[in-house]
């Protein structure tokens, strides 16, 4: 089970850098992000033609961080996460989108399709924790 100060950071927290890789060109781009609990994955938008889509078709294993939305130089807090790109088949597409049209509902005026990452691995650093506090998940 992941930790509910992790769960409560992707709540709050509503862009992810997918860094992925194919041939070894790497890539990196930003994506506002929901994340369902239930399935522990993180559900975007993106056009199915962008290069960062592209690449995670043909190599599904990813990786990416999280910032917090306003950065405070004293309380570093992040995460960092790898897991699998999921290209979702319709039948599984309702449950998901709900979740991200419920945290960003303006996004349905806006083209794209859904993908997600169904994680497999987290590590999230909380310095109002302590000092290098970090905090682990594996799948």
């Amino acid at each position: 089970m992941v930790d509910k100060r992790v769960v409560s950071f992707f709540h709050s927290s509503t862009n992810l850098t997918l860094a992925t890789c194919v041939n070894n060109i790497p890539y990196c781009a930003n994506c506002f992000y929901a994340y369902d609990e239930s399935k522990n994955y993180l559900v975007f938008k993106s056009d199915p033609e962008t290069n960062h889509i592209r690449q995670a078709i043909k190599n599904n294993q990813v990786a990416g961080t999280i910032l917090p939305d306003k950065l405070e130089k004293a309380k570093i807090k992040g995460i960092q996460f790898n897991g699998n790109f999921i290209d979702w088949k319709k039948e599984d597409m309702e449950s998901l989108k709900n979740v991200y049209y419920k945290k960003y509902p303006f996004a349905r005026a806006f083209s794209g399709e859904m993908w997600g990452i169904e994680l497999t691995y987290i590590k999230m650093t909380d310095n109002t924790l302590g000092f290098g506090k970090k905090i682990e998940w594996k799948k």
